[in-house]
């Protein structure tokens, strides 16, 4: 069984550390207390032991084997079942990493079920445990801890994400091209799926406040709770805002594409336009020659003496005439 740790709790207190579901079970009835079991990564057969000691609803028992769910809250009568979605953030890649934690709360009971190595919920359990008074309070105050928890390491994904948004916008006016576009895309596109993470999860705690009353959740708890949904409206705001950075940042990088292209463009007509006018000044000389070059014995320019300065002179009254004609149109 991949049970991370399992713990029996009486009055905020850990007295029994059982090494089987059976000695959990066991403990949790001789005792009365709150257990707490961690689970990575089990087999259908093994969440279906946890499943039928608990009474756990088998949709959520299916989310929880199947995973790849989005973040949700629900409600099976007095019991909850929570889908979160912790993050991390990886410097080597400037990438963020989703994992998935499965959470069932029940009236003595706490069953997490990971996908992933992330969130370190060991953390959690020592933090709980040295503070007793907020254990005592029950599987609320567990559920609340792990919010808390979520919520807390989506703030260095926040930072770095806010480190490769200024990293673009120092970027967007030296550096121009497809892999600037490419960067600014995949970006935006972590941001998305990290809102994904996020905005449900202030859904959540606005959900888990608004029914507080109903099922007598203690008023600390309240208060605390409160605390975790700041904190994921802070994060959602900051999502926003990165957001829609990232889509100006596209905008503004598809117009000086656009422009850099356009000067491309226009110096390349310039570049043309030179080479036409002094293709077409060389031309007329060449004309000119090319035809008092035939050496025709009826060309009546041959016995004139004047011929030979007049062909010359009509060569350069051309080539200065095309000259004169492409400096006026800004062609040379």
């Amino acid at each position: 069984m991949p049970i991370i740790d399992s713990a029996v709790y009486v009055d905020g207190h850990r007295i029994e550390n059982p090494s089987s579901l059976d000695q959990t079970f066991e403990y949790m009835e001789a005792h009365g207390g709150m257990a707490w079991i961690g689970l990575l990564r089990p087999s259908p057969e093994e969440l279906e032991r946890v499943a039928t000691e608990f009474s756990l609803h088998p949709l959520a028992v299916e989310d929880a084997l199947a995973g790849h769910q989005r973040a949700k809250l629900e409600r099976y009568g007095d019991n909850l079942f929570a889908v979160l979605r912790p993050a991390r953030y990886i410097d080597a890649t400037e990438t963020v990493e989703f994992g998935e934690l499965h959470v069932f709360i029940g009236t003595d009971y706490v069953v997490t079920v990971r996908h992933a190595e992330v969130p370190d919920l060991s953390r959690v359990r020592r933090r709980l445990e040295k503070q007793p008074d907020l254990l005592a309070r029950g599987p609320e105050a567990v559920l609340y801890a792990i919010l808390d928890e979520v919520v807390d390491q989506y703030d260095p994904v926040a930072r770095g994400l806010q480190n490769d948004v200024d990293e673009i916008e120092d970027q967007l006016f030296s550096t121009r091209g497809a892999d600037l576009t490419q960067r600014i895309y995949e970006l935006a596109r972590e941001v998305i799926h990290f809102q994904r993470a996020v905005e449900p999860l202030r859904d959540m705690v606005a959900a888990l406040l608004r029914g507080a009353d109903k099922y007598g959740v203690d008023i600390e708890l309240q208060r605390s709770l409160r605390d975790v949904l700041d904190h994921a409206l802070r994060q959602s705001e900051k999502l926003t805002a990165l957001r829609a950075i990232l889509d100006n940042a596209l905008t503004v990088n598809a117009t000086l594409v656009t422009q850099r292209q356009t000067e491309t463009s226009l110096e390349q007509n310039d570049q043309v336009k030179k080479i036409s006018g002094w293709a077409a000044i060389l031309f007329a000389p060449s004309l000119v020659g090319g035809i008092y070059g035939m050496n025709f014995r009826d060309m009546p320019e041959l016995n004139w003496t004047f011929g030979y300065p007049m062909a010359l002179g009509l060569m350069a009254a051309t080539s200065i005439g095309l000259w004169l004609a492409f400096k006026h149109k800004h062609w040379l």
